[in-house]
């Protein structure tokens, strides 16, 4: 297909789930299976190439700029796996020279065969899910790896040739202190990351550790405030900027992929309960590998919730997901965008203001503080609670 007009055409994300694992963390509520018959893999690879193709023709006015491989665990499924859905991509979808292109990978899958190859497929970006530097805690918490593999790991990933690299951090992790925590970030930062995620454990529904969780010493709120906290701190001072809630990097990395959720930019998923927000639908893939394997290979129905998101429902997600980010609202894009006044929103914020949980810039634009983002859900609550009352400025509601 021929890639003309680049600069007229519209920014998409493809996200791919790789549902497979070596095996399942106690805390993790993502869908993901153990298996790893070579008929399981062979008929997921295959199901996923040929949704994407099809995909891919719906979409010519489209320039992919982030590809994104999570999971499960992309490493885990292998490189040969990774380098043929990233070849369908590139033949099904017009994607950017500059693309950011991640896989997630977990510390004691990865080598360096591996990342050779996905570096000269054109992979640039790696998530390396670390969690901590306690090897206890990690066994506890049922992960693969242990510490030290995850220091190796960060030493391949950059013999490789890799040059932005995310690691994943938990806090609240059973047995762990404040102390503890601050040690994990310490000992993380003397690996150079180009990007910090932090995460505070949270214990869901249906996992093994929402089972046994009373016999674990978990963090109370207020310890996970503190580490928290601690963590905006630490690393401020090593040079990282807080740009969303739980994401801190260096100058110039931006998970580019995840600002698309952030910023209500249109992505496309792929993959067994993968989701999508695209051409003004919401959709997600059915939650079941076979379902999925099954449902493209006989021209199945793969799709569930597949929904219109009317205005006044985007115009509240404006609100949650831009307040997740530090560059926080922008009012005149809000009354623009949406056609409702801010107004009635601003009277919140500066009530929050007041109690220093938001501030406002010298450009207009309101942003929460680190106190306010550990109190989001009540701010957010109350914003879209003014929302829902407020008129639309054009005296139609929509």
């Amino acid at each position: 297909m021929p890639f003309l007009s680049r600069n007229n055409k519209t920014p998409l994300g493809i996200y791919i789930h790789v549902p497979f694992c070596r095996s399942k963390c106690q805390y993790c509520d993502f869908y993901s299976v153990t298996c790893k018959e070579d008929r399981v893999l062979d008929g997921y690879l295959d199901a996923v190439c040929s949704h994407i193709q099809e995909a891919g023709m719906l979409a010519p006015g489209y320039l992919v700029d982030t590809v994104y491989f999570g999971g499960g665990t992309p490493s885990f499924f292998g490189a040969e796996g990774l380098a043929a859905i990233l070849s369908v991509v590139r033949k099904s979808f017009d994607v950017a020279p500059s693309a950011e292109i991640t896989f997630e990978a977990n510390p004691d899958s990865v080598s360096d065969r591996l990342l050779r190859r996905l570096r000269s497929e054109g992979f640039n970006r790696v998530s390396l899910g670390v969690q901590c530097d306690d090897d206890v805690i990690l066994k506890k918490i049922g992960r693969p790896h242990n510490y030290e593999q995850a220091v190796n790991a960060v030493k391949r990933i950059r013999k490789a040739g890799f040059r932005n690299l995310s690691v994943d951090l938990m806090y609240g992790l059973p047995g762990q202190s404040l102390q503890d925590w601050e040690k994990t970030l310490k000992n993380v930062l003397a690996l150079s990351p180009e990007h910090i995620s932090c995460y505070g454990l949270k214990v869901e529904e249906g996992t093994p550790l929402y089972a046994y969780q009373q016999f674990y010493n978990l963090a109370d709120d207020d310890t996970q405030a503190d580490m928290y906290l601690s963590a905006v701190e630490i690393l401020q001072s090593f040079g990282y900027r807080q740009y969303e809630i739980s994401n801190f990097c260096r100058r110039g990395n931006i998970s580019r992929h995840n600002l698309k959720y952030w910023t209500g930019g249109e992505y496309l998923g792929f993959g067994p309960d993968a989701s999508s927000d695209f051409a003004g639908r919401r959709f997600a893939i059915v939650r079941d590998l076979q379902d999925y394997i099954n449902g493209i290979r006989e021209g199945g129905q793969v799709l569930r919730e597949v929904q219109e998101v009317p205005n006044r429902e985007r115009a509240g997600e404006y609100l949650m997901m831009r307040l997740r980010l530090s560059s926080g609202l922008d009012p005149k894009e809000y009354e623009s965008k949406f056609l409702l006044p801010f107004g009635p929103l601003e009277s919140v914020l500066n009530r929050f203001r007041e109690q220093k949980l938001a501030q406002k810039t010298y450009d207009g634009r309101w942003h929460l503080t680190p106190e306010g983002f550990l109190l989001s859900n009540t701010i957010i609550s109350d914003l879209l609670v003014i929302q829902e009352k407020c008129k639309p400025l054009s005296g139609k509601r929509r």
